[in-house]
């Protein structure tokens, strides 16, 4: 192990692949690993009530039973009609074992009502790096838009077919997942951590 390495805090190969080629296309040298490259603890639930909050919840776990620096992310959708809901209950808003289309159909069912001039939204991430030192960072990026009144495309996941990005007419599904990651709330957060990932590694290296 060296300090030029950091733990991402998820089992989501596509994040993993998303955090190496970012790092790699600014020849950065930096390992990324995920939690199936660790030994096994007991993930925390994501009980707190900001994006912030969970991701550094999860960071900080991660800190204390591997002892090397982590990066965590939270991210959900907010929608305007429902008073910035489904939030940090994006991923269980229709039940702790619900899946994506169960979510997607419960949100459409809860705009039914709602005029396509009046269907706001945002997808939003906060991502947390912390270090053995304890050093924290945080940021976060939205990524506003609308939602659709019926899913389309297959590229996404989650809330992906019904988002459509401001200045887009077709959903965040039916981009290619290339646009997808130059756009999104989530490549934008990873795009403004990576820097301050660099300092804090070479930084640590520089100390020793």
């Amino acid at each position: 192990m060296t300090d030029q390495r950091v733990v991402l805090a998820t089992n989501n190969q596509h994040k993993l692949i998303e955090l190496r080629r970012l790092l790699a296309l600014g020849g950065h040298e930096i390992e990324v690993v995920g939690l199936g490259d660790v030994p096994a603890y007991p993930e925390p639930a994501e009980t707190e009530w900001s994006f912030e909050a969970n991701a550094l919840l999860k960071a900080r776990a991660c800190v204390q039973h591997t002892g090397e620096t982590a990066l965590a992310d939270d991210s959900g959708l907010e929608v305007d009609a429902l008073n910035n809901c489904p939030g940090v209950r994006s991923a269980r808003w229709a039940g702790p074992q619900a899946d994506d289309e169960a979510n997607t159909d419960l949100v459409l069912r809860q705009l039914s009502d709602v005029p396509p001039t009046q269907r706001g939204a945002h997808f939003v991430c906060a991502m947390a790096l912390v270090t053995a030192d304890g050093q924290e960072h945080i940021v976060r990026a939205e990524w506003p838009g609308s939602l659709a009144e019926e899913p389309r495309g297959g590229n996404g996941f989650g809330y992906d077919p019904i988002f459509v990005p401001e200045g887009f007419g077709i959903t965040s599904a039916e981009l290619s997942p290339s646009d997808k990651d130059a756009l999104s709330h989530r490549g934008q957060a990873v795009r403004a951590m990576v820097p301050v990932l660099v300092e804090v590694l070479s930084s640590s290296e520089t100390a020793k």
